[in-house]
């Protein structure tokens, strides 16, 4: 039977409710722009609600490089007591640690305070697209039906470039290796005793990673950098796939084959740590809903089979107590959409700034999780950042459609950096306030927008653009 298409109108439509969806949506609606929010999901925040860390907010010397948006979201976990903030790694980079069920709640108060609408359950179908390239309607589909939500800008928020692939953007996907990045699945464990597992940590060095970057290690041994670790006084540690604790369980058959297995905090109140240690490898399409699919009964008897592992091994974790799995799947590598410029290796690694043309920044090292036990990772110069130029989110040919996180323009190992909330976040209020300022101007494409107009409302809106590493 026929079924008749609703119609919607909106100023800006966002497709994604990840850390980058759920910035550029705020950003769009806080100037002054009617938001919609398209979300497959049933909740908003995508990995923000994963209890990993957010990557990328700061540098390795501890400045932030990620404010604005980011910094409002951490201030509404703060009202409630869910963040506990910045801790370094000594190993490559400084993260934010927040309570992702506080983060569930805080990121829909900032929506709301800016008067964003968001649809849940609810999926892209169908674009509406003229001979110029311009899309003019998403068809998005849900319990209520069909309905094509008009709009002037397209905000593509899905991790995997959906609405510039649709609107005929070119994209790449891998490289010539052909390799994808194993999926994973985070989970968490509370009543994690800290003194016990810090103390553990102090006495077996050779398990832990620590100062892969130069500019970290400096002339310290490893013995001083675990116990500068140690000396922060939080759950946070890196066991190495090459050291004795977990190269040995892997050898036993302990363990899963992995590259390292990450506790960070998640609640004080609670004892509690997020886990990243599962993946499935063999180069799992992440836009293959059944190939994702099938991934899903491994990853979870890989969770109990290290939550049991950590139960049983390691000190601290003796009377821990399962506490959750993240709410999906962690896919980290899907299509990059090609834009008007490509972020590169030699950008990223070299801390390379674009005075000219960024509107955001990130700080992450480049971080390609391969198959197994390997893993690539490159440290950026001197404990610093690199600037993402705004041609990085501006597809080729498309006049009003931009893309932020991990499709944006890049080669693969300048995504393996951006790829992390942090820069998510940050590309997220660039694109949000890009379209909101086109409205405004009545711009019809969004490559006519001055950058340093941009840049400067960025600034405004306290985004880190420039004045830090």
């Amino acid at each position: 039977m026929a079924q008749r298409l609703r119609q919607a109108q909106f100023d800006v439509v966002v497709l994604g409710g990840g850390a980058s969806g759920v910035a550029a949506a705020a950003a769009a609606a806080k100037n002054g722009q009617k938001t919609l929010i398209v979300e497959a999901g049933a909740m908003l925040g995508g990995e923000l609600l994963s209890g990993m860390s957010l990557d990328g907010v700061l540098n390795a010397r501890g400045e932030y490089v990620v404010g604005g948006f980011s910094s409002e979201l951490f201030d509404e976990c703060r009202s409630m007591d869910g963040f506990i903030g910045p801790i370094h790694d000594y190993r490559l980079i400084c993260y934010v640690c927040v309570d992702p069920e506080v983060m569930k709640i805080a990121v829909m108060r900032v929506l709301e305070r800016h008067g964003v609408t968001a649809w849940v359950s609810s999926f892209a179908e169908d674009l509406v697209v003229g001979p110029d390239g311009r899309v003019s309607g998403l068809v998005v589909v849900n319990k209520s039906g069909r309905t094509v939500v008009n709009a002037r800008h397209f905000l593509d928020c899905s991790g995997d470039g959906d609405i510039a692939v649709q609107a005929g953007a070119p994209f790449e996907m891998s490289d010539a290796s052909g390799d994808l990045q194993p999926l994973s699945l985070m989970f968490r464990m509370s009543n994690v005793d800290t003194p016990h597992l810090l103390r553990f940590a102090q006495g077996n060095v050779a398990s832990l990673a620590v100062g892969e970057s130069d500019w970290i290690r400096g002339t310290r041994s490893d013995q001083e950098l675990v116990d500068l670790l140690v000396a922060q006084g939080e759950p946070s540690l890196f066991f190495k796939s090459e050291g004795p604790f977990l190269g040995d369980a892997i050898r036993r058959g302990d363990l899963a084959p992995t590259a390292l297995i990450m506790i960070q905090p998640t609640s004080k109140a609670r004892r509690e740590v997020c886990i990243n240690a599962t993946r499935v490898g063999g180069n799992v399409d992440g836009t293959n809903t059944a190939a994702v699919s099938a991934t899903i009964g491994t990853l979870m008897e890989q969770v109990w089979r290290t939550a049991s592992f950590l139960k049983r091994q390691l000190p601290g974790f003796e009377q821990a107590a399962f506490a959750g799995v993240a709410p999906r799947v962690g896919i980290r590598e899907t299509r990059r959409i090609m834009g008007d410029y490509v972020l590169t290796r030699d950008d990223v690694v070299s801390g390379r700034k674009f005075p000219d043309s960024a509107v955001a920044k990130g700080a992450q090292h480049v971080d390609i999780h391969q198959s197994g036990t390997t893993q690539i990772r490159i440290p950026i110069a001197n404990g610093g950042s690199y600037d993402i130029p705004f041609g990085c989110l501006l597809p080729r040919g498309l006049p009003n459609v931009m893309v932020a996180g991990r499709c944006l323009s890049a080669t693969r190992e300048g995504m393996g950096t951006a790829r992390t909330m942090g820069p998510c976040m940050a590309m997220g209020q660039a694109i949000g306030t890009a379209a909101a300022m086109c409205i405004e101007q009545n711009l019809d494409n969004v490559r006519e927008l001055a950058v340093d107009t941009l840049q400067h409302r960025l600034k405004q809106q306290g985004a880190v653009i420039d004045g830090v590493h």
